[in-house]
Order: C-alpha cells, then structure tokens, then sequence
C-alpha cells in the first residue's frame, strides 16, 4: 500500500494548497472525495424557490462538470444503472421523460418510472439530512416532474407532435446549432443546475464548494458499509470495495483495486474475504486515485495504456522532470517557435543543468519524490508495473546522470518556421542530451514498430533511468545494426538513428570506457579508427558527387552494413572505388590522403588486418569524423564559397 499512503499524502497537501476543483484550460481537476466529472449538455436555470427561469445548450469547450456521485453511480454499468444524485440524464431527472418519448434503459422498461423515482429518492435522503438552499430548490423542481416541457418550450430539445426528433429527422444544414451539434440521440442529454439566489456569489451548483462539502458530508456520514481499520489511515473508517475507475484518462474503465469477484479467482485461496485481501476506507481510496489521475494527466506520460509518472509528495505544485522527457521537452515543453537561443547544442546542456539545479532548489534534498507506472494488466484491470520513491536528491542526481552519461548530439527535433516571406519552412533543433525513451525504442525497432514493443522497451529502460541499472545489451546492439544500414533508412531517420545509437552505445560502456562527443585523435583503438576511416571515404564522395551535381548514396554508405561485419576485406573495396572522386577533387584530395594515411598507421598490423565485427564504437568514430570534416567544410565554404549546406 506505499503507493495508496504516497498518493494519499499528495492529494492531502494539494488540498491544503486549494488545489482541489476547477482548474483552467483542459486538464483533468482535481476532484474532492465522492465526486465524478461528467460532460453535460443542458443547463438548467431556476430559482432558489425551485421555479424554471430558462435553459440553454452547454458549449464543448465548457461541459466538464463536477457532480456529486455515490460508489454505485461512480462505476455504474448494466442494463439498470444507478442513478447521480445531482445531475444525469433526461431519464432520472425528467418526471414527464416518457411522456415525451424518451426511451429509458432496457432495466427499466417494465417500470419506466423507476429511474426518476430513484433520483428523487436519493435527492430526497440528501436534502432531509444536509440541508441546503440549491439542493432543496432543485429537489423541488423535480418534484414538479415539468423538465421535459420546460426545454421544449426552450428550445432546448427538439419534439414533433410531443415525440423527441432523432437526428436523422433533421436535415444536416439545419442541425446547426441545436443539441444534435454534442448528441446523436436527445434521450442521452445530462442536465447541470444554476440556482439563482439573491445574494449568493456563485450561481452554478457544479462549481459551488458548499454544495460539494454538504454531499461529502451526507455521504461520508450515512452510507452504509463495515467499519475497520482503513489500511492508509491507520484509523478505523467505513471500508469500500468499490473503487474509482478512469485512472488514465477518462472512459478508461480499468481499476486498479477490484475485490468484488467471490466465487472466481480473485483472492485465488490466499483470503476468506474481500476486506482481508484490502481494506480500504472510501475516502483513502478517492484522495489516493483522484490524485493518480490528476498527476497522470497533469505532468505524467502516456502511450496506449501505459502511464509513467513522477511527483513530489510534499510539494505536488512543483512541476519534476519526468523520466520519460529529452531536454529539450524538458526545458521547453512545447518547442518555442522563436526561441533562436536554443540554435546551439551547447547552450540546451547549460540550460539543462541550470533547470536540474533549479528544480533542485524547488523540490528540496530531502522531499520524497515517487515514480509510478501502471499498465494493463487485463482489460478490466491495472498494474502498478514500477514504483520507486526516492529522496529529491537522489532523484534528481540520477535524472542528471542519465542526461549526461546517455548524451550525444542529436539533431532531429524540427520546428516549423515561416521566413520573411512567408514561406513555410523546417529548422532543426540541435542539442546535446539523452534521448527519450520513446525515441530509443523507435530507433532500436523502427518507426513502424508495434504499440505493445515500444511500450515493453519504455518499461525496461525505466528502471536504467531511475535506478541507475545498464541498458539491456540487445537493445543497443538493435540501434547499433539499424544505424549501421542507413540505406534502408530514410533521409530523417538515418541521422537520428546514428545519433540515438552512439548516445546508448556510450551509455552502456559507461564505466568501462570513456568517450567523448567530439573526435578523439588521439584514440588508437581498432573499432573507433575503422569509423574515422569509413567518415572520411564518405565526405570525399559526397563532396566529389556535390560538385558533379549528383546526390545518391555514398559507396561507403551503401557498404556500411558489410563493413562493420568485415571491415578489412570492405575497406580495401571502398578504397579503392574512391581513387575517381579524389580525382575529381584535384588539389584538395591531398588533405584527404593524407588523413586517410595518417589514420592507418595508427592500426597495429594485427588489428587493421584482424577479421573481427566492429563494435559500436566504430559509429563514434564515423560520427565524429565526419562532423569534424563537415565543420572544416563549412569553414572552406566560408573561404571560397564552394561548399555545401549541413
């Protein structure tokens, strides 16, 4: 249960930092105890004595409402489902629904009345034992059983000779407009309540905190259920077994806590009863998920049904680097479209730094930060598949290291940008860091890659990021074979596969062997010279195919694959189909013959002739070779205005 008492713990200092109800834009709220979201589509205006004023249709953007909801309600499902005891449906609130037309659900049908009942019921339990103003006046209301008429008079629902229109009724021009704009069928339409009372500042029941307070009240107090110790609170409190669904996103019906089964496999012998197995009270289970879902939607990642998650316990406010970002999402979020200082890869790594050191100050050494993931375990049912708290420190500590021991250059963040007249146009992002997991399954598997293998890989490199554990070797060796045959890549793919596999190459040696990011000549070993000398035979034939106004691969690009598996036998091939281009070169081939010389007598006789695979140390060498080369290019460029663009 350390992660009910973790969530438990957020969600009770959000509270005492008023961060329960309504929040700007579209995220998710966090919701008080014994409360659901719905998406309404008619609001309802009456009087503090219960009299209708007017109604209206509710905008998509505005639907999101707060309503008070029992554990029955909350999960409700089947052919007689329970009713909300606020706001619902036409079926449970309109007294008149069937006689209109409404069709109310298939449990109903022998008792068509019996929905309304229920709501009446329940509003009825409510209001006798707290009461309040806008619960009285819309418990009146209702009672008037003129819902119905009230909207058709309105406008609001749309009737021919006192029966509801189906859609199709109404030619699609003039559907416009009217409700059939948020529903297919008028009958599905849930009603939201604005009481007007002299003097009260907040009219609308689904936003007023006293309403809320006065259900959770009621409810807390006069639900019936067995009284134990809760196992998160410690104090003896009524036990739920029925717990909050759509953790991940809304409509995801998948629960975490799920006892409800006696007679199948569910305790599978280890328990005599549901309570035995958990026993958890109703307001532990609702601050615990509620938080979950807050945070998952709030700053957490999501990919099918995966969901990670990292937070401060003590200071949920505090926005912490998840482990599932790359620095540039890190530092940026959405990427700036006229952020220009970001152009250098150098100034993303301090920027890194400088926001790790300020999330530093933020989170504070010793508050307790949680990294969660869940995942399905079947359909109806959710795994806690990673659970770590650690101090803020130890947190952070390990997210700087992933960034700096896993960083390479990478330049396949593109941001679209119009030029002065007006012309669309790309412009990549460069910058030095660790790539997001998401980026690393895709360039170990491929872009086509299956949901449920991207999301196995994002789950295995997780522990590698928090826990400070190796990558798996076969996944580096993966990046490593794509990378080394870039022909089946395309343009956009085959840097970022050479960039993600050099960045999890040095990851993994990490320890062993140190390398640097930039071009190490000093370096005499086997594997990284082979890549130096592949880098150079491929800038002499791009450059010779530049000024031949030609653009296809390379020979060395083309004979990649072969050459890391038989680099001496393939080398002598690439060599000697170089000899044309060097010619078309002129005097500017001397520079490259004389690397290529330079960097074969560093071999030892042994290794230039051993018939070994490379390992993928020889992309570092590639790598930094030829970004060398390139930059010396752009220099010459600079010179005589006879290069190419990077």
């Amino acid at each position: 249960m350390n992660w009910m008492q973790s969530l438990y713990e957020t969600y009770e200092q959000c509270a005492k930092g008023g961060l329960v109800g309504y929040v700007s834009g579209t995220k998710r709220p966090l919701l008080p105890i014994c409360h659901i979201t719905i998406q309404a589509h008619i609001e309802v205006v009456i009087d503090g004595c219960g009299n209708f004023r007017r109604a209206q249709l509710v905008s998509k953007d505005d639907a999101v409402t707060i309503i008070p909801a029992t554990e029955s309600s909350a999960s409700r499902s089947g052919s007689k489902p329970e009713c909300h005891p606020l706001c619902d449906k036409l079926q449970y609130l309109a007294g008149d629904f069937v006689k209109y037309g409404g069709k109310v659900t298939s449990g109903f049908q022998r008792n068509p009345a019996e929905p309304h009942q229920n709501f009446v019921t329940l509003l009825s339990g409510w209001n006798s034992k707290c009461l309040h103003p806008k619960v009285s006046a819309i418990l009146k209301y209702i009672q008037k059983g003129t819902l119905m008429a009230d909207l058709v008079k309105e406008g609001v629902l749309l009737i021919d000779h006192r029966r509801l229109l189906a859609k199709d009724d109404i030619e699609p021009e003039k559907r416009r407009g009217t409700i059939f704009d948020v529903l297919n069928d008028q009958g599905d339409a849930v009603v939201r309540w604005v009481v007007e009372i002299p003097g009260d500042t907040e009219s609308r029941v689904w936003r007023d905190t006293k309403v809320w307070d006065s259900w959770i009240d009621y409810y807390l107090n006069h639900r019936s259920g067995t009284s134990e110790i809760c196992f998160v609170i410690g104090e003896e409190r009524t036990l739920t077994n029925n717990h909050p669904k759509y953790i991940r996103r809304e409509g995801d019906n998948a629960k975490l806590i799920s006892s409800n089964d006696t007679q199948g496999f569910t305790f599978r012998g280890r328990f005599i009863t549901d309570e035995q197995a958990c026993s958890v009270s109703l307001e532990a289970s609702h601050k615990a998920h509620y938080a979950l879902m807050w945070l998952i939607d709030r700053q957490g990642y999501r990919d099918g049904d995966l969901a990670i998650v990292a937070w401060a316990i003590s200071g949920a406010t505090v926005t912490v680097p998840q482990p599932t970002d790359d620095p540039i999402a890190t530092l940026f979020g959405d990427l700036p479209s006229d952020d220009k200082s970001i152009d250098t890869a150098q100034d993303v790594a301090i920027r890194l730094k400088k926001k790790i050191a300020g999330y530093r100050q933020e989170i504070g050494d010793r508050t307790d930060v949680v990294v969660m993931g869940v995942d399905s375990a079947t359909p109806g049912r959710l795994a806690v598949i990673y659970y770590r708290t650690l101090k803020g420190s130890d947190f952070l500590d390990r997210i700087e290291t992933w960034h700096d021991t896993c960083a390479w250059r990478h330049t396949y963040r593109v941001i679209e940008e119009r030029d002065t007249n007006g012309k669309l146009y790309r412009r990549r992002i460069p910058f030095i860091g660790a790539p997001a997991p998401a980026d690393i399954a895709e360039a170990a598997y491929g872009r086509r890659l299956d949901d449920r293998l991207k999301q196995a890989t994002i789950k295995r490199l997780l522990p590698c990021i928090v826990d400070g554990q190796p990558l798996p070797r076969d996944l580096v060796e993966s990046a490593i074979r794509r990378a080394s045959n870039p022909v089946v890549l395309s343009d956009d793919q085959k840097e970022k596969v050479l960039t993600i596999a050099c960045a999890l190459y040095r990851k993994y040696m990490y320890g062993k062997e140190q390398y640097d990011m930039a071009l190490d000549e000093t370096r005499r070993t086997r594997d990284y010279l082979y890549g130096r000398l592949l880098a150079i035979a491929d800038v002499i034939e791009e450059r010779a195919l530049y000024k031949a106004e030609q653009n296809r691969p390379t020979n060395a690009i083309r004979y990649m694959q072969q050459f890391s598996q038989r680099p001496f036998r393939t080398w002598k091939q690439i060599h000697d189909l170089l000899m044309p281009y060097l010619m078309r070169l002129g005097g500017r081939a001397y520079y490259y013959k004389n690397l290529i010389a330079e960097v074969e007598s560093m071999f030892t006789p042994e290794d230039f002739v051993s018939t070994r695979s490379l390992s993928g140390e020889y992309l570092l060498g590639f790598y930094c070779q030829r970004q060398k080369l390139l930059e010396k290019r752009a220099d010459d460029r600079e010179d005589d205005n006879d290069g190419t663009s990077i």
